[in-house]
């Protein structure tokens, strides 16, 4: 059984921060974590990636230098922590998990779950 849950949106102004948390179960020993986020009326975007065990996460552009991913191995817990958060990052942010190898990076396919989302507001 694979379970995800993420936690810690909330509403914040331009230039604020925000740390979310993604908690996840899952049976093998390692998995693709990512984070992806989906605004009204928009395709679902990928925000980054890692592979579970201390690789170097990749992230998109839009996202580069203000978001970073972290985790903490023994929790099994994935971490977003974003800064300098802007409007154009108002989304329903989504933590998901597939097997490895991650070759399939942000691409929505390549993950078979997905949490429930947490929404982020930023106000200017």
């Amino acid at each position: 059984q694979v379970q995800l849950v993420e936690s810690g949106g909330g509403s914040v102004q331009a230039g604020e921060s925000l740390r979310l948390a993604c908690s996840a179960s899952y049976p093998y020993s390692s998995a693709c974590l990512a984070w992806f986020r989906q605004a009204p009326g928009k395709e679902r975007e990928g925000v980054g990636y890692v592979h579970s065990g201390g690789d170097t996460p990749s992230y998109a552009d839009s996202v580069k230098g203000r978001f970073t991913i972290s985790e903490d191995s023994a929790k099994k817990t994935v971490y977003l922590q974003m800064n300098n958060l802007k409007p154009e990052d108002t989304a329903m942010y989504y933590c998901a998990a597939g097997r490895p190898p991650c070759g399939n990076g942000l691409r929505v396919y390549g993950y078979n779950y997905w949490g429930q989302g947490t929404q982020v507001t930023v106000s200017s």
